[in-house]
């Protein structure tokens, strides 16, 4: 039951109230990019595997469409997904363990996790395609 003075209060915060932070966009990124790593990732693992087991026909037509422009993208966008994650993911086990709750560290491994995982993405492919 409702009193009068509560009748209008929310139940919980609600994003109006809180302030936009690093910590937020790493968060939701994190999200994001775990999500695009079940959805396309495993979508192109298991055209890699079928093809694998259908021949070479097939396997053909499978490095034919990685290698196209649209595929690089898709590749390169799971790669991302995936160091952007695992950033993230490194970040939120240091805060597992009870570190890096300061205002100031936190602020800074929220935006350096998100420039990390382009670095490392950008680092693998330059090493996937220089060699």
């Amino acid at each position: 039951m409702a009193t009068a003075g509560t009748k209008n209060r929310p139940l919980s915060p609600h994003l109006q109230i809180w302030r936009w932070g690093p910590h937020m966009f790493v968060s939701i990124l994190h999200r994001v990019a775990g999500n695009g790593l079940a959805v396309a990732g495993l979508g192109v693992f298991m055209w890699w595997l079928g093809a694998l087991a259908s021949g070479p026909e097939a396997y053909a037509t499978f490095a034919w469409a990685m290698t196209t422009p649209i595929g690089y993208i898709v590749l390169v966008g799971i790669s991302w997904a995936f160091f952007t994650h695992m950033m993230s993911g490194l970040r939120h086990f240091v805060l597992d363990v009870g570190a890096g709750f300061e205002l100031n560290i936190n602020k800074i491994w929220s935006i350096i996790s998100p420039i990390l995982g382009v670095l490392l993405t950008a680092a693998f492919w330059a090493l996937l395609l220089l060699r």
